[in-house]
């Protein structure tokens, strides 16, 4: 089972990179429980069978120069062919990107602009993005949701963002397990609303009118 991270991260290290990385393990997590619960067994990264969750991440700040040369050439250097191929070879993706003038960076959108146009078509993904400020947080909905179903992937139900206040505090970690768990249940039909309800109830919401009435008072 091939699983590539896109990563449009720009700096190192990256916040965005590592929210990456997080759902990756969350996701091999979630399979190979899965599997041992199957009595079949799983494995990340070495190894063989039919257990096996290789994860390979795409660093799209690595081929920024050959995305560029794509649109005006129309060819794919090396790097690029092979990051590529490796997304349409996946068996699901798990994208993220940082947030720029409140969407997806140029960057991230140019290499889905240079991939074939149905490469995604049925593919499992879960979206993420980091960004600053909460207040971003609709980009996921608002602007990678549509981008992926134009390009007619399944996206998972759970989107998760994460702001610089995020890391470190509660909530995070849930909104990853849950949309892992949605994505290895694309991937293996393993029950995807099993962590969820966890994560539900461990979620206070206020009611707005409380919150109002704290305003006032």
């Amino acid at each position: 089972m091939r699983v590539v991270v896109v990563s449009a991260g720009l700096s190192v290290p990256s916040s965005t990179r590592l929210l990456g990385d997080r759902l990756a393990a969350a996701v091999v997590r979630e399979v190979s429980e899965a599997r041992a619960g199957a009595g079949a067994g799983a494995s990340a990264g070495a190894g063989s069978g039919a257990g096996r969750v290789d994860v390979r991440v795409v660093e799209l700040r690595e081929l920024a120069v050959e995305i560029a040369h794509h649109f005006t050439n129309g060819f794919p250097g090396r790097a690029l062919a092979s990051a590529l191929d490796a997304v349409t070879g996946a068996d699901a993706l798990i994208v993220v990107t940082p947030v720029f003038s409140a969407s997806y960076s140029g960057l991230f959108k140019s290499f889905f602009d240079v991939l074939e146009k149905d490469a995604l078509a049925g593919k499992p993904v879960l979206m993420g993005a980091t960004g600053g400020s909460a207040r971003h947080s609709l980009v996921l909905e608002h602007a990678m949701r549509p981008l992926f179903a134009y390009l007619r992937a399944v996206v998972v139900p759970t989107g998760v963002y994460a702001a610089s206040e995020d890391w470190g505090a509660d909530g995070l970690a849930e909104r990853i397990e849950r949309a892992a768990g949605e994505l290895a249940g694309l991937l293996k039909g393993v029950e995807p609303r099993r962590r969820a309800v966890v994560a539900d109830a461990a979620e206070v919401v206020v009611p707005f009118a409380e919150r109002l009435a704290a305003l006032r008072g």
